[in-house]
């Protein structure tokens, strides 16, 4: 029996990159995946993959700030599986600037994204979860529930030109610690991730300059090939590391090992 058998996963941004390998591995691992991303063609291609690896998906495309995404995206989990037992707050992208040039539409995207928008699903969440759990005691049942907000290291530690992304990050970690107090009596682990240099389009090494379109804002991409020389000469490990291995901090909060961890706050570094 896989260790996630019966387990329903929504998992944000998990069209590519660190999330698409957090739905392949929660997948691999028994749990049935509503799979989202910006783009409905990642998304499709994701639900495909894991199918094709006999596991349990549906897609559930659009923006996690558009009004009524969360309880789309909720219900299509209760909707098609009728549970739901672990949350990944994972979809966002940076949008850089020193605070001088910054717009307060690049400060207000980067809040809207990566802590407003888990906010509301958490939010979503909450009666169902509520509900679910007191039925589960009166049953005599115990039935641990999880939750992994992603964070980033530009959160826990600071990074020049980000205050609008370090500032959400950083709060995505007092809103995990926050919830696992709130949650703990309804059998839910609340923790966070915080990253450090993964491997992902958005830190590409390049001195050429890529844009990517995210709801009709341009938005620039990599690194130059320089600083991300750099940034590996500072990881103990000596390179950045693999969205799997970033996959698999997160997943390994969900696991039935790691049901009484909960409030903390784990940085995925390299040793950094």
């Amino acid at each position: 029996m896989s260790m996630l058998e019966g387990k329903v996963a929504i998992v944000t941004g998990s069209g590519r990159g660190i999330g698409r390998e957090v739905a392949l591995q929660l997948a691999g691992l028994g749990a049935s995946v509503v799979v989202n991303d910006l783009d409905e063609g990642p998304a499709n291609e994701v639900v495909a993959e894991i199918k094709e690896n006999g596991g349990e998906a549906v897609a559930c495309p659009g923006s996690v700030t558009e009004p009524g995404f969360a309880a789309r995206f909720v219900g299509t989990a209760i909707d098609t599986y009728g549970d739901l037992h672990i949350i990944i707050n994972n979809a966002g992208y940076t949008w850089d600037a020193v605070i001088q040039r910054m717009t307060e539409e690049q400060f207000d995207a980067m809040i809207d994204v990566h802590l407003k928008a888990p906010w509301r699903i958490l939010k979503e969440a909450a009666e169902f979860i509520r509900v679910k759990s007191k039925q589960e005691v009166h049953d005599g049942v115990t039935i641990v529930r999880n939750v992994v907000n992603i964070s980033s290291i530009s959160g826990t530690r600071g990074n020049a030109g980000q205050t609008n992304y370090s500032s959400a990050k950083s709060a995505v970690v007092g809103l995990s610690k926050t919830l696992a107090k709130e949650w703990g009596r309804y059998n839910v682990s609340v923790n966070s991730v915080a990253f450090g240099f993964i491997e992902t389009r958005l830190t590409e090494a390049t001195d050429e300059k890529k844009i990517i379109e995210i709801e009709g804002k341009q938005i620039p991409v990599g690194v130059p090939v320089e600083n991300v020389a750099a940034s590996k000469m500072m990881i103990p490990m000596g390179r950045a590391g693999r969205p799997s291995e970033a996959a698999g901090a997160v997943v390994a909060l969900c696991l039935p090992m790691s049901d009484y961890i909960s409030g903390q706050m784990v940085e995925v570094t390299g040793g950094l």
